[in-house]
């Protein structure tokens, strides 16, 4: 049965949601599901604005069946090729074989990869302030080159003054009726799945993203409809502004994050010990994380809220930890910068961890390394205390 929510009076999301997901992009683990939000603007001509995950094949031609109601599809607009928002669209096509594709010019090639068909003959390749009319509305078409694929486009519709953002301003978890923000509370509610889903999706894009906020500031906007989450359409400022800190590297809270890998405690005991004296010295917000136990997903956003991160590690056969190794990586493949960092290293018999850490952070873009390097042997003891009070201290006052 269909089930559909009018966003404006021809406007329709007919998205739809995915509760079972147990890692979306089988890669980042989803709590609470994920939606895949697809919209309709029943005018003069009919638009689909994107597909929908196979997994939601079903439902979604219920809902656009039923939004047509035996009228002709006239036009599909492709923002995002990624199989979640067109995995879909291949049936759509095969279905409503008179509808038009518009789209950039990679879309085409994409199809024909992804679907196996040649769309050549009834494809639209659009360029930066290319429009569309479909009666009552007027389409205006954004590049987005990388946030986060390189077809990737937005479209927005200048007589409802709504954005179809793409990927862009979307987040983790399924919908529970409220489509709209202001009426399900998600992002305010929690925050740092919102951060997880850019900082791991898109978060690499800065550069891209920075280019895509800019063109948006000269539109009117009154609403924004990305491809997953909801629908934001009060306060479009707090959400502007949380895309331009995260694009541009900027730290939403001046505060720590102690990511620790923990063979036989030593090192755990340390963090959290460092953990203890920044709250005596009026730290707040500290975040202590076990990297062996927390998914590299939640501390790539941990490392994007703060602006100081602290890594801590045993030396483990000649090298740092596993777990801390992977979460480096991952903080340089999202170009993480403009952060500073301490070290906490241990090791019973030669201690490397520490070398071997700051060597992996002197790649990091515009970023520090405060001293001292802590170094613990086995178990924290009076000398590594001393250490730790200073490194607290150099902390404490970086933030100041």
């Amino acid at each position: 049965m269909y089930n559909i929510t009018k966003i404006t009076d021809d406007i329709s999301y007919i998205g739809l949601n995915d509760r079972r997901i147990e890692l979306f992009e089988n890669a980042y683990p989803v709590k609470n599901g994920v939606s895949y939000n697809s919209y309709m603007i029943d005018d003069e001509k009919t638009v689909l604005l994107d597909t929908v995950d196979w997994s939601a094949a079903r439902g979604f031609m219920e809902n656009v069946l039923y939004v047509l109601s035996g009228r002709p599809l006239d036009y599909v607009i492709v923002d995002h090729m990624e199989p979640d928002h067109a995995a879909t669209l291949g049936l759509i096509l095969e279905k409503f074989p008179e509808a038009k594709v518009y789209g950039t010019l990679k879309v085409a090639d994409l199809i024909k990869q992804f679907h196996g068909l040649d769309i050549k003959d009834r494809f639209t390749a659009v360029k930066e302030g290319d429009t569309l009319n479909t009666g009552r509305h007027t389409l205006h078409f954004t590049m987005a080159p990388m946030v986060h694929w390189p077809e990737v486009m937005m479209t927005y519709d200048e007589t409802d003054k709504v954005l179809f953002s793409a990927d862009a301003f979307g987040r983790f978890g399924a919908l529970s009726g409220n489509i709209f923000e202001d009426e399900a509370g998600l992002w305010k509610a929690d925050l740092g799945d919102a951060r997880r889903y850019y900082t791991n999706i898109v978060g690499k894009y800065g550069a891209n993203v920075q280019n895509v906020l800019k063109k948006a500031a000269a539109l009117d906007i009154s609403m924004i409809c990305p491809l997953h989450g909801p629908v934001l359409r009060e306060d479009l400022g707090y959400y502007i502004d949380l895309y331009l800190k995260w694009s541009s590297y900027t730290p939403e809270d001046k505060t720590v994050l102690i990511a620790y890998g923990s063979v036989y405690g030593g090192t755990e005991n340390a963090a959290e010990i460092l953990a203890s004296k920044l709250a005596a010295l009026g730290v707040k917000n500290i975040r202590v994380a076990d990297v062996s136990k927390t998914h590299v997903s939640d501390l790539v956003s941990e490392a994007f809220r703060v602006s100081n991160i602290v890594i801590a590690s045993p030396t483990h056969d000649g090298n740092m930890l596993l777990g801390v190794e992977v979460l480096l990586s991952e903080l340089k493949y999202r170009s993480l910068q403009n952060r500073t960092f301490a070290v906490i290293e241990n090791g019973t018999w030669a201690p490397l961890s520490g070398k071997l850490i700051k060597e992996e952070l002197a790649g990091f873009k515009n970023c520090t390394v405060l001293e001292p390097t802590v170094t613990v042997k086995s178990a924290p003891d009076e000398a590594a205390l001393a250490s730790l009070d200073e490194l607290a201290a150099a902390i404490a006052g970086s933030l100041r």
